[in-house]
């Protein structure tokens, strides 16, 4: 099989960087057309350069990173450094980025790729809030069909929320952008909180990181062990949840993950349960099916490919 051709839309985040660092270590399995950087963990001027960072951190300077949205469609922006930290990949002392960032808007690069390349074969990988994505689908409507896939972290359904009771933190900072995304009639793969809270970077899994004895091994480490001081305190868990690379893990070894293909609707009305994802996981209701939401993990097959595909960083 020819590799997935994809887009990573990112929010770095020390768990982005992780996903990004995957992808660039599968060149079998994935190519990187680009990275587009919106607001969410921190803001935009800080996402941008932390992809860059992330990109160099793995050599490779020549991947396209383009600064997106900087606000979420309708709503305030809210950030997440209490998780992330100030920078959003406190943890490891990484050099400013030498490579420069586009000129080019994200929703530009996003709406000219889709046009430019062949119908179905380039698949779309939010890792943060989806403001970039909708935005494009508003602006090109066209280009929405000619999409493969959208695979993306975001919602739960058992587990609720990690930033409201109700919501998960990419759904809840751009609800709207949500909704456009999850009616669009794209193929849609959500990597839920449910999923993401079953892959802990335990003590041992964060030592195997270390051992590489890289300095990606070593920038891994050393951000898990920054980011799961928060998870620790909030879950009483062993670990943090390592969230968004499930989803560069789910191209490279979809059968590490299981789910149902159900009704999922977004939350845009309600302040109390803003953002949050009301999946019909029972199939209670005769709304029909628009994404795959999965459940589960092979959470040692995951963190065995992790280590595998970053030492060759």
């Amino acid at each position: 099989m020819p590799p997935r051709r994809i887009i990573i839309d990112t929010d770095p985040g020390q768990d982005d960087a992780v996903a990004i660092l995957l992808a660039l270590a599968s060149p079998e399995e994935i190519e990187v057309l680009g990275i587009t950087a919106v607001a969410g963990n921190v803001p935009l001027p800080l996402t941008a350069r932390n992809a860059r960072i992330t990109c160099e951190l793995a050599g490779r300077p020549d991947i396209r990173v383009f600064a997106g949205c900087d606000r979420p469609l309708e709503r305030p922006l809210v950030t997440a450094e209490h998780v992330h930290g100030r920078t959003g990949l406190d943890g490891p002392e990484l050099p400013e980025p030498r490579m420069a960032l586009e000129e080019a808007h994200a929703v530009d690069f996003i709406v000219e790729t889709l046009r430019r390349e062949p119908a179905g074969s380039v698949t779309l990988c939010p890792l943060g809030p989806l403001t970039n994505i909708a935005t494009a689908f508003l602006r090109a409507p066209d280009i929405v069909g000619r999409v493969a896939e959208i695979v993306l972290m975001g919602g739960a359904y058992f587990e609720v929320g990690n930033i409201t009771p109700a919501a998960e933190f990419n759904i809840y900072v751009d609800p709207q952008a949500a909704e456009i995304i999850f009616k669009s009639g794209v193929p849609l793969t959500i990597m839920p909180l449910d999923v993401t809270h079953k892959a802990l970077v335990t003590k041992a899994r964060n030592d195997a990181f270390r051992a590489l004895g890289t300095p990606v091994g070593l920038a891994v480490a050393q951000m898990t062990d920054f980011f799961e001081r928060f998870d620790k305190e909030k879950y009483g868990s062993e670990g943090a949840p390592l969230h968004d690379p499930c989803v560069t893990a789910y191209l490279i070894r979809p059968d590490l993950f299981s789910g149902r293909h159900i009704n999922v609707e977004i939350e845009t009305t309600s302040e109390l349960t803003m953002g949050m994802t009301v999946a019909d996981w029972w199939r209670v209701t005769d709304r029909a099916p628009n994404a795959t939401f999965m459940g589960d993990i092979d959470a040692e097959g995951y963190f065995a490919l992790l280590t595998e595909r970053l030492a060759r960083l």
